[in-house]
């Protein structure tokens, strides 16, 4: 199993490698970054998906992958493994980042850049109550669902809102754009940009 999963780590490295990223131009806007942290839970690779707290001013209940805004001096990698550490106590390095998907541009005025990195550490999580209300090892197969994405009109008029199965659940953009793009890119090898996914209004809140 332990090479298997090395050889699906090499290529999901190999797919992000050959992958003509997009970075957006961020002046004027805040900088964040999150992180799709890959590693093996009871056999099976696994990426670590939160809720955030309900107390939260912003974006409470949501599904998210840990992330947050660049710091002063920081890139998206820092900024990815630091956030990884604050809000679930997990380690990772940048030795252990495979590779970038492209930059995107959420409502609420963020160019998001999304770290793909993988561990071969076997991981406990010990998330900060004051950001995280539940954390947890989601199966990436599960980025394979057959109905994945859903697409449902945008009630506003916009871009179809494309949705990703995830704790039994269909998640919204931007998360679920992010799982999307790591789907097509990371896993399938397919040149997909997310840029046109519709987002729901109250993300923006």
């Amino acid at each position: 199993m332990l090479g298997d999963m090395h050889a699906d780590r090499d290529a999901i490295a190999a797919n992000l490698a050959a992958f003509p990223r997009r970075a957006l131009d961020p002046t004027g806007r805040r900088r964040a970054a999150v992180a799709i942290v890959l590693s093996t839970k009871d056999g099976e690779l696994t990426y670590l998906l939160t809720r955030r707290a309900l107390t939260m001013r912003r974006g409470a209940g949501n599904y998210a992958l840990p992330g947050g805004n660049l710091e002063a001096g920081e890139d998206a990698v820092t900024a990815a493994i630091r956030e990884t550490s604050e809000e679930l106590g997990v380690a990772i390095t940048p030795q252990e980042a495979l590779g970038l998907l492209d930059d995107f541009l959420t409502l609420g005025g963020h160019i998001v850049t999304p770290v793909v990195f993988w561990t071969d550490e076997t991981l406990s999580l010990n998330p900060d109550p004051t950001e995280v209300d539940r954390a947890w090892f989601e199966p990436v197969e599960r980025l394979n669902h057959p109905d994945s994405p859903m697409s449902e009109d945008h009630p506003d008029g916009g871009e179809p809102i494309l949705r990703m199965f995830a704790d039994d659940n269909w998640i919204n953009p931007p998360t679920a754009a992010w799982l999307y793009q790591f789907r097509e890119v990371g896993l399938h090898g397919r040149l997909t940009r997310v840029s046109k996914i519709g987002q729901p209004e109250w993300t923006a809140r």
